[in-house]
């Protein structure tokens, strides 16, 4: 192996990332801890230096750091094993799950292949118009549907589009006929470096515009709705948020930064050559050689739409005080409570996960076609779903691991309430930056939707105190922003961890176009909390009198 080769420099780096990661978890572990800091939050913040440091440096395989909790938290006192374990099989995980296997499906009978060339034909063969032709489109889905569910749709096609470029700019024979097969003449290594750059561009596009999309709308995204719940029920007595107000004053916010990410992501995209020049006939002609779409192309489309459909109806579709069109999923829980099921558990009795997962289920019952043998094959099969990124689930509930230890041993209230220390006496902006600065890079490392329920207490607290007072809008509303705005890492976002397990995406290039993102969102939404968006809201941003004095932290 010469040195100086990409081969050399991994391996290197993973090295230096054995070492930096014992010497950081070390150092943690034995230091004084800070005042007020619980032992048990200090070996949490340890692990989590190690496993952040793994992750990054791809010392060891991302799968086996995600595992690191299960051996780590019981050894050090952190958590039981029984309860680290759970962070592993979760509702979310089967979320993943469900999805990763329709999402195989659409693979399997070539559905993927027929979607992506009519998409490709209808936003064109330019790269950077490809690019944001996907980020528009996942971003419009995540407004109504889960970032997850989202990411889950799009993924596939994005990855069978990518699939038919490669195969046209290598010469495919329509593409010889054409004369275009060599247009760029260009080297094949530069082809394939050409490619890949469009592949790591459009898989975090999705992924970045799932998020995005995700906090334009009060349903988007669940630390939206938890923030929602949290104010109706601390503030009842404050102007309360509407749908409309909602995406009214953060759509600005979210287009321009949704065009933000897209600019840097294609900054230096270079010219797809091969397909660059192709126009809407010669993608029709390739749609037309597919032929007529199979018995199991169509069954897979309608199952595929079918999901989607549950996943937006599932609950009330609502623009305004109104909703629109009703939830299924409360005519089912009114069913369950008539049949004398506890309210409790009839109100969690249907998610996202069980759509998911039912979905998946059907598609081992439903019969695509007959087989050579004469015996019918199904729409899925267990050869097919053994082929699940199963790595992928170890990261997400590598991560979902850690950031229960956070909230548990008490690590992010220490963090919150150091934090409320350190920003008394602050100018309005640089309170609210502050804020957003640090779950934005908190958020990279523990779920939104813990981050979101542990701080907003503490914030609204912050805001209240005698010696800050301001209306706490002000801060917890850009807080909430800020915790879908994690790019950086897989276990950051559940749609970081879905394109990531593409295997298209290193976590060294998702850290760095991530930072610089994570940069980008914080000084937007600061810049968007004092134009526009909390005016549009009815904050008063001089306010010395908050909408009510009556908080009670702990009350959730």
């Amino acid at each position: 192996m010469n040195e100086g080769t990409p081969e050399s420099t991994a391996e290197w780096i993973g090295r230096a990332g054995k070492i930096i990661a014992f010497v950081l978890f070390t150092l943690i572990l034995i230091l004084p801890p800070p005042e007020g800091l619980p032992a048990a939050a200090q070996r949490t913040a340890a692990v989590t230096g190690l496993m952040a440091t793994l992750w990054l440096s791809g010392a060891i395989p991302v799968a086996a750091t995600s595992l690191i909790p299960l051996v780590a938290f019981p050894l050090l006192g952190i958590q039981s094993a029984k309860v680290v374990s759970k962070s592993y099989i979760s509702s979310s995980l089967f979320l993943f799950l469900g999805g990763f296997i329709i999402a195989m499906g659409i693979e399997k009978w070539g559905l993927h292949r027929r979607i992506a060339l009519h998409v490709v034909r209808v936003i064109g063969t330019s790269a950077r118009r490809i690019v944001l032709g996907f980020m528009a489109a996942t971003a419009c889905l995540s407004m109504w549907i889960s970032n997850t569910a989202s990411t889950l749709l799009m993924l596939p096609i994005g990855l069978a589009m990518l699939g038919s470029l490669a195969e046209l700019a290598e010469g495919s024979p329509r593409t010889k006929l054409a004369g275009l097969a060599d247009a760029g003449r260009d080297a094949p290594n530069e082809k394939a470096d050409a490619h890949a750059e469009l592949a790591v561009a459009l898989l975090l596009g999705i992924a970045y515009a799932a998020n995005i999309g995700g906090f334009t709308t009060l349903v988007g995204t669940p630390t939206n709705i938890a923030f929602q719940t949290f104010w109706e029920g601390q503030f009842p007595d404050a102007p309360q948020f509407s749908a409309g107000e909602w995406m009214a004053a953060v759509a600005p916010l979210s287009v321009t930064l949704l065009l933000c990410t897209w600019g840097v992501l294609v900054w230096r995209l270079a010219p797809h050559h091969g397909v660059e020049n192709l126009g809407r006939k010669f993608f029709t002609g390739e749609i037309r050689a597919l032929g007529r779409p199979s018995r199991a192309q169509w069954l897979m489309l309608g199952l595929f739409v079918l999901t989607a459909g549950l996943w937006i109806f599932r609950k009330p579709f609502q623009f305004g005080a109104e909703p629109l069109i009703p939830g299924w999923g409360d005519s089912i829980v009114g069913m369950l409570i008539r049949m004398g099921v506890a309210p409790e558990l009839a109100s969690t009795a249907v998610d996202d996960s069980t759509v998911a997962m039912g979905m998946a289920l059907l598609m081992f019952v439903i019969p695509a076609r007959r087989g050579a043998t004469g015996r019918n094959e199904y729409l899925m099969d267990w050869d097919t779903a053994e082929r699940l990124p199963w790595g992928v689930l170890l990261l997400i509930g590598g991560g979902f691991a850690l950031a229960s230890a956070f909230v548990e041993t008490g690590l992010s209230e220490w963090l919150g309430s150091a934090f409320a220390r350190e920003v008394a006496g602050w100018p309005n902006w640089l309170l609210v930056a502050a804020v957003v600065l640090l779950l934005t890079f908190l958020t990279e490392l523990t779920t939104n939707v813990a981050t979101i329920n542990v701080f907003l207490p503490v914030l609204a607290a912050v805001a209240l105190d005698e010696r800050i007072s301001v209306d706490p809008r002000l801060i917890v509303v850009p807080a909430t922003i800020a915790t879908s705005c994690a790019f950086m890492l897989p276990i950051a976002t559940p749609p970081n961890a879905i394109v990531f397990g593409s295997g298209k995406v290193s976590m060294l290039r998702m850290a760095g176009y991530g930072f610089v993102l994570n940069i980008i969102s914080i000084v937007l939404i600061t810049l968007a909390a004092f134009t526009f968006l909390l005016p549009q809201l009815g904050v008063s941003l001089d306010s010395d009198a908050p909408p009510t004095t009556e908080l009670e932290i702990g009350d959730r």
